[in-house]
């Protein structure tokens, strides 16, 4: 039998549609719920305008009068239950094995059981069940992993990008090595190599430093990275170090990466807990790069920084203010799907 050749796609290739799940009232969204509609609308909105939006809802009436202003031909809205609304962590992750998709549904248990998470876990494969993905595609049961998209980012040629501090964490994968961790993963995702960052952190964050909120690749050879350049700033050591481990990363054929630097956004609090706002935490849709807005000054930085990094596509401000609150913001709440899925 000849060996199966696995590959992750980059965010950048060609997409059928981005799922979201939308936020209710028995969500911890609750208390602001009209603000965060608003944003979730907005990105609903940028979306629909290139390719079709997967949207988890409680009730396809109501949220359809919401979107009225959005393209709702190439919105399809699935009536399922739901803890809350991070579809990058629950959502399915998609690979192409041997020229065909299969969606893979890792266990998510609220970032390693802090949160519920018990309705959110059943979601990919409520949807596959009921058919809201292509009859093209395969279904993957991987519930004895422990995995979030947020966690991992795939240049889409065979190199993961990590960090430590999550897939090491207690609660999730703890039974496991570092080693066999990375065996898997390879196994799955059909890797050549795997970047492990030991270093970099945004307080508030409740992910144990995902990698989409601290770097992120924007082509095979290009990662986009938070840095720091305010000395008094508790995270400039940590992001410091972070970037040093960038700057001697190498791709497999012995190539360094070309590194594209994003400003820390200003600090933002709820009380006196700091907010992990980041630029890092962008979209990557057909013919557009939708990046998290936070009404500060640095908002057209990280818009110039990033055209550099995508000169071809429409760089879309989306804010977030609404979505920081609770401690993500827009790639946190968003999962694209390859073309094909939709």
């Amino acid at each position: 039998m000849s060996k199966q050749i696995i590959r992750f796609p980059a965010e950048w290739e060609e997409q059928s549609g981005v799922m979201l799940t939308w936020p209710h009232e028995n969500t911890d969204w609750a208390f602001m719920l009209n603000e965060v509609e608003s944003c979730f609308i907005e990105i609903t909105k940028a979306i629909s305008e290139r390719e079709k939006v997967l949207i988890v809802c409680q009730s396809k009436q109501l949220l359809s009068i919401k979107l009225k202003e959005c393209n709702l031909k190439n919105i399809i809205f699935a009536e399922l239950p739901s803890n809350d609304t991070w579809a990058r962590d629950h959502g399915a992750i998609s690979v192409v094995i041997d020229d065909k998709i299969t969606l893979y549904d890792f266990t998510f248990n609220g970032w390693g059981m802090k949160f519920a998470s018990n309705l959110d876990n059943q979601i990919t494969r409520l949807l596959y069940q009921k058919r809201f993905f292509s009859s093209e595609v395969d279904f993957c049961d991987m519930q004895n992993l422990v995995l979030e998209g947020g966690s991992i980012e795939s240049n889409g040629e065979g190199t993961l990008l990590t960090t430590r501090e999550c897939l090491l964490s207690q609660n999730r994968n703890q039974y496991l090595t570092e080693e066999q961790i990375e065996n898997r993963l390879k196994k799955h995702f059909g890797l050549l190599q795997i970047h492990w960052l030991s270093s970099g952190y945004l307080e508030g964050d409740d992910t144990d430093s995902h990698i989409d909120t601290l770097a992120r690749f924007c082509g095979p050879e290009t990662i986009a990275y938070v840095k720091c350049d305010n000395k008094f700033d508790e995270h400039y050591e940590a992001l410091k170090r972070m970037e040093e481990e960038l700057f001697m990363l190498k791709t497999p054929d012995g190539k360094y990466y070309n590194l594209i630097p994003l400003p820390m956004a200003d600090p933002t609090y709820d009380g006196d807990l700091r907010l992990p706002s980041t630029y890092a935490n962008f979209l990557i849709i057909n013919g557009a790069v939708l990046v998290p807005t936070y009404n500060s000054s640095k908002d057209n930085i990280a818009k110039v920084q990033l055209q550099n990094a995508f000169p071809d596509r429409e760089i879309i401000g989306i804010d977030c203010q609404a979505l920081i609150k609770q401690n993500g913001s827009l790639h946190c709440v968003t999962m694209q799907f390859p073309k094909g899925v939709l």
